[in-house]
């Protein structure tokens, strides 16, 4: 707490700044003192948490709501953001978890024939701040040279700012490391999935004969990855996060799907392990994605660690090492697998082709698997669909089906 000394020497709040006549809105500070000035997008207000980047190209929207990017300010690399506008269909849950996010270029008006709102009104209606008109290259080179940082993004419309106040909230933000989000994401009750994957002219269908059951826990799942277990026959029942593995059995899954996620891998798997480890001694099939993958490493005894600054994108390479074939995934994580950790009757399927890091693993002898990177492709590339089949042929066999 500061002193009365203190508080009389600190400086008055920062007034109406200006650049090139136009009146600076929003400001980014990072932890480390850097201060980025910009024009505010969206909802007005603060919101601190950790800034990361994201090289995709496309699917701002479906990023946006992504529930794996909670805690994160997410900084666009790709300078024309918001210019499809969003509508009510791109969308992976239907609030967006992200603190807030950074861009390079103004919003212009939507041109797409599928938009219904411009993304400045989306984020305002949903409480979610955006900072536009800073040099988001030197942002990301500094993320890539110094690691993640917490920050704070704040937009003010008289241009006020206190920028000590702001400086002391980023640099006391206490970070991702030990913070479980995945309770904070979940779904609160049990519920029942049945929409499938979009299809041209169609949209969205509905799975009315299904013929295998798949529980799928909660830990921030994206609709699209319900939505590809649908679409290949599956009764998709969602449990929160913190179920017990009785909560998860008493529905006689033919499968469980582990989902993706935000937060610290160890912090989640306080009470995720001890149900997974329960779940995979009955011998049915499971199948981890992101978060998931990383639950269940832990679950088999595994660790996992903090990368430097992460995978976030929807163009990276990775290596099936048991076909030698290259995949290019569409990824969202912090904290990663560590390779040396993987215990005896693990065994590493891919790794990036970027850092090495372990992209994939399976159990010796049992229809048990996961990925780091997203198969579903919301936004990225369909390369790795396969693994849905996988995972139903898995279910399939074990059915005698």
């Amino acid at each position: 707490m500061a002193t009365a000394g203190e508080a009389a020497a600190a400086p008055a709040p920062r007034a109406r700044l200006y650049a090139g006549g136009r009146t600076i809105t929003a400001v980014l500070v990072l932890e480390d003192g850097t201060v980025f000035e910009g024009y505010g997008v969206g909802a007005t207000g603060e919101a601190v948490g950790e800034v990361c980047f994201n090289t995709s190209m496309t699917g701002y929207q479906e990023i946006l709501t992504d529930p794996s990017y909670a805690g994160q300010i997410i900084t666009f690399t790709f300078p024309h953001i918001g210019n499809v506008g969003t509508n009510g269909e791109d969308i992976e849950a239907q609030t967006p978890f992200a603190r807030g996010f950074v861009i390079r270029a103004d919003i212009t008006m939507p041109s797409n024939w599928r938009a219904a709102e411009a993304l400045g009104g989306w984020a305002k209606a949903r409480n979610l701040i955006g900072i536009s008109g800073i040099d988001t290259r030197a942002l990301t080179r500094l993320i890539r040279e110094r690691g993640f940082q917490n920050g704070i993004v704040a937009h003010a419309p008289d241009g006020q700012f206190d920028m000590a106040d702001l400086k002391a909230k980023a640099r006391a933000w206490p970070g991702l490391v030990g913070m479980d989000l995945a309770r904070d994401v979940s779904a609160l009750q049990t519920y029942e999935w049945d929409e499938t994957r979009w299809r041209w002219p169609e949209g969205y269908g509905r799975q009315d004969t299904p013929v295998r059951h798949v529980v799928a826990i909660d830990y921030g799942a994206k609709r699209n990855i319900l939505r590809c277990l649908a679409d290949l026959g599956c009764k998709v029942t969602v449990v929160p996060a913190q179920a017990s593995a009785d909560d998860i059995l008493r529905h006689e899954p033919n499968g469980v799907f582990l989902s993706n996620g935000p937060g610290d891998p160890a912090a989640t798997g306080v009470y995720a392990v001890p149900a997974i480890r329960k779940v995979l001694e009955t011998g049915v099939p499971v199948f981890g994605i992101c978060l998931g993958h990383q639950m269940l490493a832990l679950a088999l005894g595994a660790k996992t660690e903090k990368m430097k600054f992460g995978h976030h994108g929807a163009n990276h390479p990775v290596k099936n090492v048991e076909t030698g074939r290259v995949e290019i995934t569409s990824m969202n994580h912090g904290f990663a697998v560590a390779r040396d950790s993987l215990p005896s009757g693990v065994v590493e399927t891919h790794r990036s082709l970027f850092d090495g890091s372990n992209c994939g693993l399976k159990v010796e002898g049992r229809p048990v698997f996961s990925v780091q990177y997203h198969p579903e492709a919301s936004p990225g590339p369909q390369d790795s669909h396969y693994l849905f089949e996988q995972f139903v042929e898995a279910i399939d066999t074990r059915r005698g089906a």
